[in-house]
């Protein structure tokens, strides 16, 4: 306690010079970088100088005037109550109003201008033992109340509406404030900008008077300054929200829930290996997002949840272990590509990620599963006009077709059309094995290669999610392999998401980024595919959009 209250008595003196020293002209522009000339004398003869404040913690009253006289400050009266102090200490520390009573104590300080200014002490008795000690260690850390102020002294709303709009200008941004009955004063508060020079970023202008009609609007800015500071918080949030997702789908806890009943945290800790405290702290984070939900009976997962187990149609756990392992990492380089220009997965893992995927069996397994997550873009896709109307026996090469979700689809809806899947050889025995389970193993031909080994002579091509993979030169050369195998009567359909005109909100501009940083590739408008068409010899015909902000983008040779 006596070091506690050493360190007040520091603060104290240093606040008692401070006052001493400054004066309204010279003080303003040091809180206010860039106020000068007019402005600054207009500012100056509307208000002054009054005081800096401080907040002290003395065990009892008689230890607080100790301190005082110690710091050369007389105390002509007993402390009033600071309505606007307690109530901001009850918000921040969750404590009852009636549990803090805080003082203002204002003893005059002679300065060198030869003005009476005033030193304001919040002071908040805090006993030896009490479990206030916490409250007060933690507000001498943080300064919260530590302030420099300016009184109005005759203000009209339109003055005191002038004042705060004037402090706006040179980048203070309101904090709060509130009206005190005990004497009849209204506070103002400010943050000063980043780069103040006055050792103070808390800023008050101070009304004598009722003026709450004037501090609503004042309010009303600090609590959108709130709402900015809340939002841009929840954002950088995000990666936790990742591999909160990504840990879910490693322990594969969606597994061992239940859609129609709670389980209990014990048993779903024993059945995952988990610790069943850490397990509840991240089923709650889980439960914020609307993953899972708590009731009585445990926890239970939502229909969002359930895309996140292994047997789930359409299951989405690929995507999150993807997103939350490999490409995760590599997006810490992000700067690094958009300084450079080079793809923050190369610097990361020392290659591409085709080759870094290719050299490891599970990863590329995972890749096509994270891949084929994505199926519900293509839901309707096999009822396009130009599959519809293929004629029997048409043939449809899916190029880079991956696992073969997307030409399953196909053949499934018109098993009068035949199917040819290119694709790297490991991939394309498990695209056999899977269409072969579905019944369509009869009606395909599994062709393992690269993209100059596009077949000749068939009808209907499609390239779906291929083209943002790669640079203009490489997508001008696929689709010149594409054009020239193509029969003239043939269609080209492309599965992309396309960047809007408009720059409204979409999904093609998240996977733009994405793919700058993981493959170096990149997302496209639809005027920037018809040009590279026309450069391969393909016209560009229509568009048809898809779920997920997907479209198919139909072209034929030129």
């Amino acid at each position: 306690m006596i070091t506690a209250l050493s360190g007040d008595m520091s603060r104290l003196r240093e606040t008692v010079e401070f006052v001493k020293e400054q004066d309204t002209a010279t003080l303003l522009p040091l809180l206010l970088p860039g106020l000068d000339g007019p402005e600054l004398r207009a500012l100056a003869e509307r208000c002054a100088f009054s005081h800096a404040a401080l907040l002290v913690f003395p065990p009892d009253e008689a230890a607080l005037y100790a301190a005082l006289a110690d710091c050369g400050l007389a105390a002509d009266s007993p402390p009033r109550p600071s309505v606007v102090v307690r109530e901001r200490l009850a918000v921040r520390h969750g404590r009852s109003p009636a549990d803090l009573q805080v003082g203002i104590l204002r003893p005059t300080v002679e300065c060198a201008d030869g003005a009476r200014r005033t030193v304001e002490v919040f002071a908040l008795t805090v006993p030896p033992g009490s479990d206030l000690a916490t409250v007060a260690a933690h507000e001498r850390e943080r300064q919260r109340e530590t302030h420099v102020a300016f009184e109005v002294e005759a203000p009209d709303p339109l003055v005191l509406r002038g004042l705060c709009a004037a402090f706006g200008q040179y980048g203070a941004t309101p904090d709060g404030g509130g009206y005190n009955p005990h004497e009849d004063g209204t506070v103002f508060y400010f943050t000063a900008p980043a780069e103040a020079k006055a050792g103070y970023r808390r800023v008050e202008l101070y009304v004598p008077g009722d003026h709450r009609d004037v501090l609503a609007a004042h309010l009303d800015d600090a609590h959108q300054g709130q709402q900015h500071a809340e939002t841009l918080l929840r954002l950088l949030t995000g990666a936790w929200t990742t591999q909160a997702l990504a840990a879910f789908a490693r322990l594969e806890v969606a597994d061992a829930m239940d859609r129609e009943r709670g389980t209990g945290l014990a048993e779903l800790a024993r059945e995952v290996g988990a610790l069943a405290p850490n397990l509840a702290t991240l089923l709650r984070y889980l439960t914020m997002l609307g993953v899972v939900s708590e009731d009585r009976d445990g926890f239970r997962l939502t229909d969002t949840g359930a895309l996140l187990r292994t047997d789930a149609e359409g299951s989405m756990r690929p995507l999150a272990l993807m997103y939350g392992g490999p490409f995760y990492e590599s997006f810490a380089g992000l700067d690094h590509t958009v300084r450079t220009g080079q793809v923050a997965f190369e610097q990361r893992f020392g290659e591409n990620h085709f080759d870094h995927f290719a050299r490891d069996p599970e990863l590329a397994e995972l890749f096509d599963l994270s891949m084929a997550a994505g199926a519900r873009m293509f839901d309707p896709l096999p009822a396009h006009p130009v599959l519809a109307a293929a004629p029997e026996g048409a043939t449809v090469v899916d190029i880079a077709g991956g696992n073969g979700e997307l030409l399953g689809r196909i053949l499934s809806a018109h098993p009068r059309l035949r199917g040819v899947l290119l694709e790297r050889p490991q991939t394309v025995e498990t695209a056999r094995h899977l269409l072969g389970r579905a019944g369509h193993a009869e009606r395909c031909v599994f062709l393992p290669g690269d993209f100059a080994d596009v077949p000749a002579g068939c009808d209907v091509y499609v390239l779906s999610r291929v083209l943002h993979d790669w640079d203009d030169d490489r997508c001008r050369e696929i689709l010149r392999h594409c054009a020239r195998a193509m029969p003239v009567a043939a269609d080209l359909l492309v599965v992309e998401r396309v960047l809007p005109v408009d720059g409204s909100a979409s999904l093609a501009t998240a996977w733009d980024l994405h793919m700058m940083c993981n493959v170096g590739g990149r997302e496209r408008g639809a005027d920037h595919y018809a040009r590279l068409f026309a450069e391969a010899g393909l016209t560009f015909l229509d568009r048809t959009p898809l779920p997920l902000d997907g479209t198919v983008l139909h072209a034929r040779r030129t």
